[in-house]
């Protein structure tokens, strides 16, 4: 090959090099750096001079030195690639973004190849670091994945108050009731509806009724812990799992829910609407093989409250039913 070929080739290599479209680093043994293509000067803000030679770990520092280097270890042991994905670890160099307007990622998002470049006698004389762009494949599966997991949500949520609908709630409920017989652990469950909501509905107005219905499920949160499931049972009619809780806890939980919705005053066209709600509580029993009894002991004792005259707390004890005080 003559010289005007060995310059031609030297060439186009050197314009492949700058002008690809990926991050290409080369490090010596001492993985000190050789090679810093124009791609690695754009997205760092390091033109090649400011780091010809330096120690890669100097230059690197948005993750941990120990993984790095054992990467790069391996390369030189095995003489073998190796890799890292963006779903691993988001980025080996942290670049911003360069769609600043379009983007919505905050940094790039890069896979990396590691590979080893021989010496004629076999050995591994230089290590090359590859930097692939990533960030539109990044956003467009964490986008994937957050519409998938709002549309489980949505699956599973009632549009009104924002609780586990009648059928996610009844899923959760056959699940506890296998653990608790399983495991012999307590578990009771609470059943609630709104007081005369019909006459609500009828003085007020229905979007009246639905501004209380919503406001009766954000006062759960404040009566139950964070392990407990409420949910909408259908209508004005609300239940929750207590899990890990024996009647008589569940009727103290009972009695919460009962006052703090007493206390509670629903603001509608200047009006100020005010109720009361009946609840029945239930205990799984060694006598129950399915969840269902449980709802419906729980349902039970909800309706000997209605005819005790509402606002009140009955338990469907074991061997009859109590008021609560």
């Amino acid at each position: 090959m003559t010289d005007h070929q060995d310059i031609a080739v030297l060439h186009w290599q050197s314009t492949l090099l700058q002008t690809i479209d990926a991050g290409l680093v080369v490090l010596d043994h001492d993985y000190n750096v050789q090679i810093w293509n124009a791609f690695m000067e754009n997205h760092s803000g390091f033109g090649y001079a400011d780091v010809e030679g330096k120690s890669i770990f100097e230059l690197i520092q948005d993750v941990p030195e120990d993984w790095l280097r054992r990467k790069l270890e391996t390369v030189t042991t095995l003489k073998s690639r190796a890799f890292s994905s963006w779903e691993q670890r988001p980025y080996l160099i942290r670049f911003d973004t360069y769609r600043p307007i379009t983007g919505v990622a905050d940094c790039m998002y890069q896979n990396v190849t590691f590979l080893p470049i021989m010496a004629l006698n076999g050995m591994v004389e230089q290590i090359g670091i590859i930097i692939y762009d990533m960030t539109d494949v990044a956003v467009s599966k964490q986008a994937f994945t957050r519409a998938n997991e709002e549309l489980a949500k949505l699956s599973r949520t009632d549009r009104l108050t924002g609780l586990a609908n009648r059928g996610f709630w009844e899923e959760c409920m056959v699940q506890e009731f296998k653990r608790a017989k399983r495991a012999g652990h307590p578990c009771s469950l609470i059943m609630f509806d709104i007081d005369h909501f019909k006459k609500i509905n009828d003085t007020f107005g229905h979007q009246c009724g639905d501004e209380v219905i919503r406001q009766t499920a954000a006062c759960l949160g404040d009566c139950m812990r964070s392990t407990d499931i409420a949910g909408r049972y259908g209508g004005e009619e609300y239940a929750v799992i207590l899990i890990d809780t024996d009647c008589d806890g569940a009727l103290f939980v009972a009695e919460r829910i009962r006052e703090t919705l007493q206390a509670l005053a629903v603001e509608h066209d200047g009006q100020e609407v005010r109720f009361t709600v009946s609840l029945g509580v239930a205990e799984v029993t060694e006598q129950m093989v399915a969840h269902d009894q449980l709802i419906e002991a729980a349902d039970r004792a909800l309706y000997e409250a209605k005819k005790a005259g509402r606002n009140n707390a009955k338990v469907a004890a074991r061997a009859g039913a109590h008021v609560a005080a």
